[in-house]
Order: structure tokens, then C-alpha cells, then sequence
């Protein structure tokens, strides 16, 4: 309670440092801001092309199985592996200044669900365009699963924020980390086809239920199993609750490591 009632506190500079973020992703650039959605339309014409008409998957309009889960994904990998420098970037604010430390992780987590919820529009547009469609019943679950994987990003960024503040080495081993987790959640592929044999394996990974729950809202418009939504919550709160632990036992020397 005391850390959320620091960051309350702090939600200004929190804001700031989102503000800050989105802007600086594409500075310089020509197109700016509309890279934002530039982004996953051209991946889906990308997506398209290779499984539509080269590599057959033999799954009904694989490019939107695909792409509902991508986008989610992409928010994950980028709290696992850019969340990992957010400490150590801003090496000097934690040096000279007093703030919870938890803000920095919290910032960037917040900056790529933004980028993830701007994206959701173009995925909603994406279906309906295509003649998929959307559930509204199904939809409405949407708010929870994102929230579940938030809390799963955030804990994941707890982690890898404090241990490469240590571990510097950290921060390229997780690029090698994200490509072959990415692998072993059903992203690609559905979780239908996992051998039975090792389905417990692939349960433990907390992405599974929440791609498992994205595909069911989006692509088979149907509300997402309480189990699986369960499941969610359950690995969610448990991940948030090892980072947040973690984290306050290794930020206490954040400042003479950096």
C-alpha cells in the first residue's frame, strides 16, 4: 500500500516520463506519430502475403489469427526487453534525485500499452474491413484480459529493470529470451496443436491463457473460458507479486551499482 500511495503521489512525473516517451519514439522521423499504426498494417500486409499465398497454414484467414495475437504479443516483448534499460537510462535522475524507483518501470510499462491500445484500432478496423467482425459480447472482456496483461508486463518489467541494473549483460540475453518465448506461446500457431505431452509445460507460461483469451474476443468472437480468464489472473498476480518483491529488495542499491 505504501508504494502505490508513492506513486499516486508521483503519477505527475509518471505522466511526464509517458509523455516524453511517445513523443521521443519517433522523432526525427518524417511520418512521426503515425508510425504508430503504419506499424502493424504493414506487418498484416506482410503476414498476409507469406501465409495467404506462400506458406499455407491451413488455418481460415491466418493473417488475422495471427495479427489479434501479435499486437498483444509485441506489448509483452517490449516491456521484457525495453523494460529491462529503463533503470539504467535514466542512470543520472536515480543517482541525483529522490523517487520511488518503481516509477520508471511503471512509465515505460504504461508507454507501451498506449502504444498497444492505439494499436487495437487498427486491429478493430483490420476486422471489420475484412467482414470478421466483432462479438460485442465477446469485447467486453477485452478491458480484463488487457488489464491481466499489464500486470503480467509490469511484474516481467520489475524483474528485468532491477536485475540489469547488476547484470548488464542482461539486457541483450533477453532479445534471445523474448524470440524464443514468443516460440513457446501458441502466437503462430493455436494451442490445440501442442502434444498433449506437453501442454502442463506450455500452461506455466503466464502468455498462454492471455493469447488463448485475445484469439477467443477477436478472431472466434466468443467470450474466453473462466478457466482460462482464471488462469490469467492467477499467473498475473502471482508475476507482479515476485517483481514487486524482487524489486524492493534490489532497488536499495540501484544508485552505487549505477
Amino acid at each position: 500500500m505504501k508504494i502505490i500511495k508513492e506513486l499516486y503521489a508521483y503519477k505527475s512525473m509518471i505522466g511526464s516520463l509517458i509523455q516524453r516517451d511517445l513523443r521521443g519514439r519517433y522523432k526525427g522521423s518524417v511520418l512521426g506519430f503515425a508510425w504508430t499504426f503504419l506499424n502493424p498494417l504493414l506487418q498484416l500486409a506482410v503476414y498476409t502475403v507469406v501465409f495467404s499465398a506462400i506458406m499455407r497454414s491451413g488455418i481460415e484467414d491466418y493473417y488475422l489469427f495471427l495479427f489479434v495475437a501479435l499486437i498483444p504479443w509485441i506489448f509483452f516483448s517490449s516491456s521484457l526487453t525495453g523494460g529491462s534499460s529503463c533503470i539504467f537510462s535514466q542512470k543520472e535522475l536515480v543517482k541525483k534525485i529522490y523517487f520511488p524507483r518503481e516509477v520508471l518501470p511503471v512509465a515505460h510499462v504504461t508507454s507501451q500499452l498506449v502504444n498497444m491500445l492505439l494499436s487495437f484500432f487498427v486491429v478493430l478496423a483490420v476486422l471489420l474491413v475484412s467482414g470478421k467482425g466483432i462479438c460485442l459480447g465477446a469485447v467486453i472482456y477485452l478491458p480484463l484480459v488487457i488489464l491481466v496483461e499489464y500486470l503480467l508486463s509490469l511484474g516481467i518489467a520489475f524483474i528485468t529493470s532491477a536485475l540489469t541494473v547488476y547484470l548488464r549483460d542482461l539486457e541483450h540475453i533477453l532479445i534471445i529470451i523474448a524470440m524464443a518465448w514468443q516460440f513457446l506461446t501458441p502466437v503462430m500457431y493455436g494451442v490445440e496443436m501442442v502434444p498433449d505431452q506437453f501442454k502442463p509445460i506450455f500452461m506455466i507460461n503466464p502468455m498462454t491463457p492471455v493469447i488463448v483469451a485475445y484469439r477467443d474476443i477477436l478472431y472466434y468472437k466468443q467470450p474466453p473460458q473462466i478457466s482460462t480468464l482464471l488462469h490469467a489472473c492467477l499467473l498475473g498476480a502471482a508475476l507482479l507479486a515476485v517483481g514487486c518483491f524482487i524489486f524492493s529488495i534490489l532497488k536499495r542499491h540501484f544508485a552505487e551499482e549505477l
